[in-house]
């Protein structure tokens, strides 16, 4: 059974002509199909809600290389998962790392994997929007808090919008569909809502609202930028008329139709409204720890079984380990009293 694992993790062979090991499936049923994979804790920007603005990061011989990357997402694969997500920090800021995404396009080819997909800040798909598309990427994530010049600097504190857009045309140039994540922060982003829905749909791009999430040190409070999204819909709706939709993206949004524009609306609440109950994705960290739930501190080290043998069943028998304690949902909450992060570590290291 050893040399199967070798060879299903072999970049020569073609994973889905092999019988595969028993698939993933956490205590409470769910098929582990997702998984999102952060390659660097690094960033070209430093968002107020995500960072501090005097980062320290990981040295570079603590991150698993473009290699091992490679080695470990198929790993994944070759247990059940269908969609990978690729995230950072900033993942295109990695050195190399349309490497890792030419490398997993194999499992596109054979049918193994359904789908590669990025979440970024967009800085740099000007540079590379076009060789993700010629990878198999079809669809991207952009984070963007705001459509205008000085607040988006403030907001990222190192960030260009002229930069993300120039990225976007490029995106669009290539063929990729594109969905703008926005985090609704009070009192700075809420009244352009409206006009982010128009600019977006106008665009045929689709967008989506996320809660901000209590993870990390940070130089504000959370508490004052938390902005439920409950609220944020009842205001929309003076202007929009929203019709709940069952489309899906596997993530954890909940959509809407908005009639005016014809295009689709996403909601990401992990504070109003807990959205566990059906999760079938794990988080791996650029050093290769594995969370099973972005809201609790129980990780997995695969780094050393990644490491100890060229074998891969020790690297399978920890994702079995792991997953078997992955919980049922996470434990997120403002906390206004101390204004502690419910979990110390920043958003950037684990992997958006």
């Amino acid at each position: 059974m050893g040399d199967i694992y070798g060879m299903i993790l072999r970049p020569d062979i073609d994973a889905a002509t092999l019988v595969p090991p028993a698939p993933l499936v956490d205590p409470f049923g769910r098929a582990i199909s997702y998984i999102r994979v952060s390659v660097t804790d690094r960033c070209d920007f430093r968002c107020v809600y995500c960072m501090s603005e005097d980062m320290n990061f990981l040295p570079k011989g603590d991150l698993l290389t473009l290699e091992e990357l490679d080695r470990l997402c198929s790993a994944f694969v070759a247990k059940g998962t269908r969609k990978i997500r690729i995230t950072g920090g900033e993942p295109l800021v990695r050195r190399g790392i349309m490497t890792l995404f030419r490398s997993l396009s194999r499992h596109l080819g054979s049918g193994a994997l359904e789908e590669v997909t990025v979440t970024t800040n967009g800085s740099q798909l000007a540079k590379h929007a076009r060789e993700l598309a010629d990878c198999g990427v079809r669809r991207i994530n952009v984070s963007m808090d705001t459509l205008d010049p000085d607040k988006f600097r403030a907001i990222t504190r190192w960030g260009d919008l002229a930069k993300v857009m120039e990225g976007l045309d490029a995106a669009q140039a290539a063929g990729l569909d594109i969905k703008i994540n926005a985090v609704a922060l009070k009192g700075f982003n809420e009244a352009e809502a409206p006009e982010m829905i128009r600019w977006a749909h106008g665009r045929g791009m689709d967008l989506t609202f996320i809660e901000v999430m209590p993870l990390g040190e940070i130089d504000g409070a959370r508490v004052d930028q938390y902005l439920p999204l409950t609220q944020l819909r009842a205001q929309l709706l003076d202007q929009f008329t929203l019709t709940d939709s069952s489309y899906q993206t596997g993530g954890p949004a909940r959509y809407v139709t908005v009639k005016e524009t014809g295009g689709r609306l996403g909601f990401i609440t992990p504070l109003t409204h807990n959205f566990c109950e059906g999760c079938n994705r794990v988080r791996v960290t650029c050093t290769g720890t594995l969370y099973m739930c972005l809201g609790q501190e129980d990780a997995a080290d695969l780094r050393a079984p990644l490491r100890a043998s060229e074998s891969n069943e020790p690297l399978f028998k920890a994702m079995e380990e792991a997953i078997a304690r992955k919980p049922k949902g996470h434990d997120f909450v403002i906390d206004r009293t101390t204004r502690n992060p419910a979990v110390g570590r920043h958003m950037s290291v684990t992997g958006g």
